[in-house]
């Protein structure tokens, strides 16, 4: 029946290719006895409970195999075969690359090689530290599954998260290695020749060979990897496009086979050649393999979920944790004697004033949290040692630690991770993703401007503003002071959206008008005019300071200014156009002060004479010397805005 039920796989995501005109049918042929093995053999899941805390995982990094996952998951019974004849259409739940919240028994949005794989480290991270969490209840002890082919293994970014796998010794991670020596140009060998497994015994894993693809030598390597107090990996050895015409060649993988070919793979496969047949015999074993096994385990651990939040208090708890909870109301603020302060400074007091009240707070540091400041005192370091800690020292991995906190964020927790702004270009393709999944993870970038003076111009960022702010459903936020910086953390972790908290190095002052409580709004008048404003300053982050000293200044030439703070450009859009039109008066001359490149900015002024920003790289040398070097000391500005005016 086994054999059957794998040769049903195999048609069905060979239908939905050939029906959808497009797809990579090498992947269905060559991984479709991992994936059996996987789901029949391994996993624990429940179609009826897709959410079910203990769970197992899988995540499917290699996302162009997705016609293979959703035929899996029909199987399953988790979709519809009604699904798989929609896929790649418009609407349909069985998109091209597998995403999250679509599709039931998809995990995580897949597709650019290598941040599936990362992040299935971040999810067993996640459940390494809720196993923890439920430690005395016992409620904890599943499986993340990842399968990935050699375009995995040759992005950085998967080396990047295995070598913290393996140092932290994440033995509920087992990695399934697609190994067909092909890809898309042609064979491995031209690009790829390294010993894959030698490289994981290295940075700490268990690995083991299955020299043939078959069910029952698949099934042996899982145990024997299950057994194993270390991540694994399991490199299968297969055929890309195995029993097509097109067979072992790299035009097996992203072309739809021909009728001709079809035809005669199914009769290899022993299956009728008409579209979408269903071996209802095959399926309903199949199905029952993974309800026996999945069902004697739920049974057991409901009983001990029962008697857990049977006792006062838990079930509030865990209901917090599966559904995000979070309640952050300042009661008794201890924060009164506001002094000058970097923002990274007043992040460090608030992040911990947060995460005391909720251990949804969970992440780390690319090796910057002496500099950052984003670093939960008291929670301890997670590690091999201690999975409690919360704080992760991620090394000096920034494109890894965005995966790894998009993994983190599907598990339930509400991650940060920092480094400098001028770095966040190495963590972009991770951030995309947490915005693609709408995941609630925090970055936090210090160091944000010019001001970081001697370091020089590979550490000032310029333009990193700008293509944060350019991401779509990503929240920037740049507060001014510390209350503004209260206040983004408190707006963020509530919205529970993908947002980039963006901090100073250099001290900076307490602003008198600044408010934790308007920061939902974007934009607010931090300074009123006397009457009629001959101009509005526009500013974000320090350089509000720097506009409010002018405004002061120009007043005594009778100029009567209105002075806006906008920590979130992205928030004061959402605001209806009659508050964005009383904060930014139509028709009067407008100004935004930036130090940032701007050009989306310019939606707020008349022309490009009005924004105050930079247009090239910096320099190394003190502060002052930069800012007069950039053209952006606070004479050389006010020097721009007096002859304008």
């Amino acid at each position: 029946m086994n054999e059957d039920a794998l040769a049903n796989l195999k048609a069905l995501g060979i239908d939905m290719i050939h029906e959808a005109g497009s797809g990579h049918p090498g992947i269905v042929l060559s991984a479709a006895p991992i994936l059996y093995t996987v789901y029949a053999k391994h996993m624990h899941i429940n179609p009826k409970m897709p959410d079910w805390i203990n769970r197992d995982r899988f995540v499917l990094s290699a996302g162009h195999g997705s016609a293979l996952l959703y035929a899996c998951l029909y199987m399953a019974d988790f979709i519809t075969l009604k699904d798989l004849k929609e896929f790649r259409k418009l609407g349909s739940r069985t998109p091209g690359h597998p995403e999250y919240k679509l599709t039931p028994g998809v995990e995580m949005s897949t597709g650019p090689l290598g941040q599936g794989l990362a992040s299935a480290v971040g999810m067993a991270i996640g459940l390494k530290h809720l196993k923890e969490k439920f430690k005395e209840a016992d409620l904890i002890d599943n499986y993340v599954y990842v399968l990935c082919g050699d375009g995995d293994l040759m992005e950085g970014l998967s080396y990047e998260a295995s070598s913290l796998a393996g140092t932290l010794k994440l033995d509920n991670l087992i990695i399934l290695y697609d190994s067909n020596d092909m890809s898309l140009d042609g064979p491995t060998n031209m690009t790829f020749d390294e010993d894959i497994r030698e490289r994981f015994d290295a940075m700490g894993f268990y690995t083991t060979l299955v020299k043939n693809s078959s069910i029952s030598e698949i099934d042996k390597a899982l145990k024997r990897a299950k057994k194993s107090d270390l991540p694994a990996l399991v490199e299968i050895k297969t055929i890309l496009g195995k029993d097509s015409l097109l067979e072992g060649t790299n035009k097996a993988h992203g072309n739809p086979l021909t009728a001709e070919d079809i035809k005669q793979l199914k009769t290899k496969l022993g299956v009728p050649n008409e579209p979408f047949y269903i071996n209802s015999l095959a399926i309903k074993a199949f199905r029952d393999e993974i309800a026996t096994r999945t069902d004697a385990k739920f049974k057991v651990w409901d009983q001990k979920y029962q008697a857990y939040i049977s006792k006062k208090g838990n079930l509030k708890q865990m209901e917090d944790f599966k559904h995000g909870h979070i309640d952050f109301q300042i009661k008794n603020n201890p924060f009164n004697e506001l002094k000058d302060e970097a923002t990274r400074e007043s992040m460090n007091k608030v992040l911990n004033f947060i995460s005391d009240q909720s251990d949804l707070i969970f992440g780390g540091s690319a090796d910057l949290a002496s500099s950052t400041k984003a670093y939960l005192d008291g929670k301890g370091d997670f590690s091999k040692d201690n999975y409690n800690g919360s704080n992760i020292r991620f090394g000096v991995r920034e494109h890894a630690m965005g995966a790894i906190l998009n993994g983190m964020a599907v598990i339930g927790y509400l991650p940060f991770g920092s480094t400098f702004l001028a770095f966040s270009d190495y963590l972009k393709p991770a951030m995309r993703m947490s915005a693609l999944m709408d995941l609630p993870v925090t970055y936090i970038f210090t160091h944000d401007s010019i001001c970081v003076g001697e370091d020089g111009p590979t550490h000032e960022p310029i333009e990193q503003i700008a293509a944060l702010r350019a991401m779509p459903n990503m929240t920037v936020y740049r507060p001014a002071d510390f209350k503004e910086t209260l206040g983004s953390f408190l707006t963020a972790f509530a919205l529970k959206k993908p947002c980039t908290i963006i901090l100073t190095r250099q001290k900076v002052k307490a602003l008198e008008n600044t408010n934790p409580k308007e920061i939902i709004k974007g934009g607010y008048i931090v300074k009123k005019e006397n009457s009629f404003p001959n101009a509005i300053f526009i500013a974000t982050g320090s350089e509000v300071n720097m506009a409010l000293a002018l405004a002061e200044e120009l007043q005594k030439d009778d100029y009567d200014i209105r002075v806006v703070s906008m920590p979130s450009v992205e928030l004061f859009l959402q605001n209806s156009k009659e508050y964005q039109n009383d904060i930014l008066i139509p028709g009067v001359k407008t100004f935004f002060i930036e130090a940032s490149t701007g050009q989306e900015l310019r939606r707020f002024v008349s022309n490009d004479k009005y924004l105050i920003t930079l247009n090239s790289f910096g320099t190394s040398a003190k502060t002052q010397d930069v800012l007069s070097y950039m053209d952006f000391s606070y004479e050389q500005i006010k020097q721009k805005i007096k002859k304008i005016l």
